[in-house]
């Protein structure tokens, strides 16, 4: 469909698409909040489950359709990509909160359950790609277990929002998840959940557009499945988790940014899972490279900065923002240099 369009062309699809969903995260966004809100599930929650997944669509998407097309690498690179890239964007997000570090402020224990369940679902991948090539009617068996586990996942964070077992100390700098209307709590949240999955629709439209020029821009212009899927396409489909978060952050829903990036990456290992069921050449862990492998250690290594952060919860950090914002930071760009360099 876009093979023959001109670079400009291509450039101006890939351009309307990312505004599509961007625009879409950003309702979303609003949205979510008021479904939290009026279904008491809780901001954590919301962030994790409902804006999580939701704005990671248009990433599965990509990644779906990179496997139905046999490029393993592309598939994989994206998914373990934008799980890095979304990490940054709570370093971005503490840059731009100046009233105390972002983490101290978010405390939150379903955050800190998911940040664990992060840490070990990504480390599946890793034991596949470590493991004997074996492979069950096209599918890796850490796919299934990564499914169910992610799933147990779930219903722990749902117990946890609702009979927490510790809770933070509070301070003048945390702030708490509450309603910002308590009359939202007595309305019906039928509305504003058939706009959300109308919303859903166009990301998952967007991030189809996206994966079909990413694509052409890898057999095009000679670039690496790997750059393009790391830095390119799942950047771009992260873009929804960032626009999500500063605008989460700026209305001081604080926990739900927090728990939009952390529940939107324990989602998005899920995208291995659909990546491996599509890629139809046996299992997706043995057909990537090392440069995948590079991304999938950023990941886990950001994610636990990241756990750590929310666990030590320090006020105020270099230039005003928490050190694990820096490390992230400086984790993150380190490692984009050299997948560009290599």
């Amino acid at each position: 469909m876009f093979e023959s369009l001109s670079l400009t062309l291509l450039l101006a699809a890939f351009f309307v698409a990312c505004v599509a969903v961007v625009l879409s995260s950003i309702r979303a966004t609003r949205l979510a909040d008021i479904i939290a809100d009026r279904t008491r599930m809780g901001e954590a929650m919301a962030g994790g489950l409902i804006l999580g997944g939701a704005t990671s669509l248009a990433g599965v998407v990509v990644s779906v359709n990179a496997a139905l097309d046999g490029n393993a690498s592309f598939a994989f690179s994206n998914a373990v990509g934008g799980i890095a890239a979304q990490t940054l964007f709570l370093a971005i997000a503490d840059t731009i909160y100046k009233k105390v570090n972002l983490e101290h402020a978010a405390a939150e224990p379903t955050n800190l359950f998911q940040g664990v369940m992060l840490i070990v679902l990504l480390s599946m991948p890793l034991c596949a790609l470590a493991g004997p090539e074996v492979a069950y009617f096209g599918v890796h068996p850490i796919s299934g277990v990564l499914f169910v586990t992610y799933l147990y996942g779930v219903g722990v964070s749902s117990s946890i929002s609702e009979t927490p077992m510790w809770k933070p100390v509070m301070t003048f700098e945390t702030r708490k998840d509450e309603p910002e209307n308590e009359n939202e709590a007595h309305k019906s949240a039928r509305g504003p959940i058939v706009s959300f999955i109308g919303l859903v629709l166009v990301m998952g439209a967007g991030g189809w557009v996206i994966s079909q020029i990413g694509g052409i821009f890898i057999t095009r212009f000679g670039l690496t499945a790997s750059l393009v899927g790391s830095l390119i396409t799942a950047v771009v489909t992260s873009l929804p988790e960032l626009v999500t978060t500063l605008v989460a952050v700026r209305r001081g829903a604080l926990q739900l940014a927090v728990g939009g990036i952390i529940g939107g990456n324990t989602f998005d290992t899920l995208f291995l899972v659909f990546s491996d069921i599509s890629y139809r050449e046996g299992s997706l862990y043995h057909a990537v490279g090392t440069s995948d492998l590079y991304w999938l250690g950023t990941g886990i290594l950001m994610t636990s900065i990241l756990l750590a952060g929310l666990i030590a919860r320090q006020r105020r950090g270099p230039g005003g923002i928490g050190v694990e914002s820096v490390a992230m930071l400086g984790i993150y760009f380190t490692a984009a240099f050299f997948e560009i360099f290599r």
